[in-house]
């Protein structure tokens, strides 16, 4: 789950956080609408990172208002992709323009598309999958045709059918990695929400909104969240590490106990200087 055909899983997401509710919070960050023209209790700020399947680790995020967008924010972090790496997206995020400023980074992408996406076919290959051309709005630019490989796929494990999912990869050669393999690869990206539920479920534990009543602060805030979580994440796979042990099998909840408990007492902390 950390690796495929020598490139490094990561996932992309978001995730909203409910704020304090001042003025400064709500007009900056906005809120989400509601019905009958009601607002909702708290502004909320996104957050779009990239996270490691094998290790949790948030590597990169960038933070926006409520009203921005995830495939917007997502651009963003086009700086954080290699080409030692295999990003894994939901189809929320798919977008020829995304696509292929992401792709352009050196990156291999394996994306869920919709049923709408239909790539122009090309060639069908060996192990079902097939070659196809998607397009973007101006058809006279030859850069607006990237070739995809399309996996189509659904899922028999004894409960009703799962399916039919369409995925859509850079990775080309089906003796690269198989259309079974990148299928089966495509449910790592659930540790990107498991990675949100150790951040916001556990980490940040009951608390309904962040404490921060500014922007300023809310950022601070949001950063140390995510600075946090990516020291404990790195402690837990040093550890695993060590034991040769998968860092998968290590509970987040009893590194965040321990972390927490060897943490000096507040006052045991000299004042800062002037």
């Amino acid at each position: 789950g950390a690796w495929l055909a020598g490139r490094r899983l990561v996932a992309i997401d978001g995730m909203c956080f409910g704020l304090a509710d001042t003025d400064d919070n709500a007009t900056f960050f906005g809120r989400p609408g509601v019905n009958k023209g009601e607002r909702s209790a708290f502004p909320q700020a996104r957050v779009v990172a990239l996270a490691e399947c094998g290790s949790h680790a948030v590597f990169a995020a960038v933070i926006g208002t409520y009203p921005t967008g995830e495939t917007t924010l997502a651009g963003e972090l086009a700086d954080s992709l290699g080409p030692d790496m295999l990003l894994i997206a939901d189809r929320g995020f798919y977008g020829f323009g995304l696509w292929r400023r992401l792709s352009a980074t050196g990156a291999d992408l394996l994306w869920r598309v919709s049923k709408i996406v239909k790539p122009v076919h090309v060639e069908t290959l060996p192990d079902g999958s097939w070659l196809g051309d998607i397009t973007g709005t101006n058809t006279a630019d030859p850069k607006s045709v990237n070739r995809v490989r399309v996996i189509d796929y659904t899922i028999h494990d004894g409960r009703p059918e799962h399916g039919p999912y369409r995925l859509l990869t850079t990775i080309l050669d089906p003796d690269v990695a198989t259309a079974v393999e990148l299928a089966a690869t495509y449910n790592q990206r659930w540790e990107i929400e498991s990675t949100f539920d150790e951040l916001k479920t556990h980490q940040r534990g009951a608390r309904m909104v962040l404490r921060s009543k500014s922007p300023d602060l809310v950022h601070q805030e949001l950063w140390g969240h995510l600075c946090c979580h990516y020291a404990i994440r790195t402690l837990m796979w040093e550890a695993a590490a060590h034991t040769g042990a998968d860092p998968d099998r290590v509970s987040f909840v009893a590194a965040l106990r321990i972390c927490r408990r060897s943490i000096a007492h507040q006052g045991d902390f000299p004042p800062s200087g002037p």
